[in-house]
Order: structure tokens, then C-alpha cells, then sequence
């Protein structure tokens, strides 16, 4: 069973937490660098990529989720955490961090603002049926690196992309209950 940390300071935490305990995971809220050193992956969850940047940085937790990252660790971002694995931000503020990793530049805010939210039904590479997602304030990415792959699009851009051990979607997978996209996640820790 591996164990996977979620980026617990801020944000969409205790779905992402739910999902994966129920596919058989050790799930656990990680705040602190001791927690991060128990993870066979992580998962950064959506909120506001900017304050989670901040508090990472406050709670001593950038510098090694950098280090991680760069090491290997399977990791996971939705929707703000997409930002925060980016590599390069449009449309973020001037002093805005990340952890990087993904040979992506991603767009903030890309499909509007919070009263542009909206819901689609995706075709996501690897699964036989369509993904239900829910983008809230979300953002898409407007370039790719050679090494990524794109797993959904929606309105024309890229919304879910792997890049060796990393993983991203610009929706929400934890919010519909159907943990297939976590479970992609979860085949990614395992392999």
C-alpha cells in the first residue's frame, strides 16, 4: 500500500484524501518537511497557487518539495497544484513561486473567473470512458515540452498532461467520487 502525502496547508484536501483511502492507499495531510519524507507520492491539491507557494515557503516545506520533485517523487497537481508543478506561469503575479518540474507553461484563470466555472465529460487517455470534470477558476497549459504527454483536452487546450513521475489536471478528479484519474496516479507510484 503505498503511502501518498496531500499538500495539506491550503486547499481542496480532505476529497483528494477520501479518494485515495478508498483505492487502498496510506493517505495523510502533509504540512511539515518530516511528513513530505514519508511519501511515496504526493499530491497537491487546488486552491489559490499563489498563497500555497507562500505557506510552503513560511512552514519550510518549498525548498524540500523542490528537492523531491527533482528526485523522482510521483506527484500529483489539480488545478492550483498544476500551477505550482509548472515549470512557467502566464497571467501570475510578479513574485509568484513554484515548485516546477513540468516542462509546461500553464495559463491562471484560463477559463474565466469563479462565475465561469463549468463541468465537461472527457476523453482521458488510458480510460475507456469519459472523465467527468469540474473546473473551478481554472487554468489550462498553453505550451507542452517535448517529454510531456497530453491526457485531456478540453475547449482546445490541454487540461490533464504526464511528464515522467508527474501528473496534472487543470479540474478537479476528487470532487465526482470516481477515483479512475487517482488510480492513474496510483499505477504512476507503483510503476
Amino acid at each position: 500500500m503505498p503511502s501518498i502525502g496531500v499538500f495539506a496547508l491550503q486547499g481542496d484536501v480532505r476529497e483528494h484524501l477520501q479518494t485515495l483511502t478508498a483505492l487502498g492507499a496510506d493517505a495523510f495531510p502533509v504540512r511539515r518537511p518530516a511528513e513530505l519524507a514519508r511519501c511515496d507520492g504526493l499530491v497537491l491539491p487546488g486552491g489559490e497557487s499563489t498563497t500555497m507557494a507562500k505557506l510552503a515557503r513560511t512552514f519550510e516545506l518549498l525548498e524540500p518539495l523542490r528537492s523531491r520533485v527533482r528526485e523522482g517523487m510521483p506527484t500529483f497537481g489539480t488545478c492550483a497544484g498544476m500551477i505550482l508543478l509548472a515549470d512557467r506561469i502566464e497571467g501570475g503575479t510578479a513574485d509568484q513561486e513554484t515548485i516546477g518540474g513540468l516542462d509546461v507553461t500553464v495559463r491562471r484563470n484560463a477559463f474565466g473567473r469563479q462565475v465561469d466555472s463549468f463541468e465537461a465529460d472527457l476523453a482521458f487517455a488510458g480510460l475507456a470512458d469519459p472523465v467527468h470534470a469540474v473546473f473551478i477558476r481554472a487554468p489550462w497549459v498553453e505550451r507542452t515540452g517535448p517529454g510531456v504527454e497530453v491526457l485531456a483536452e478540453a475547449q482546445g487546450h490541454p487540461v490533464a498532461v504526464r511528464q515522467g513521475r508527474l501528473m496534472a489536471t487543470s479540474f478537479h478528479p476528487e470532487v465526482e467520487g470516481d477515483g479512475r484519474v487517482h488510480r492513474v496516479f496510483l499505477d504512476l507510484v507503483a510503476g
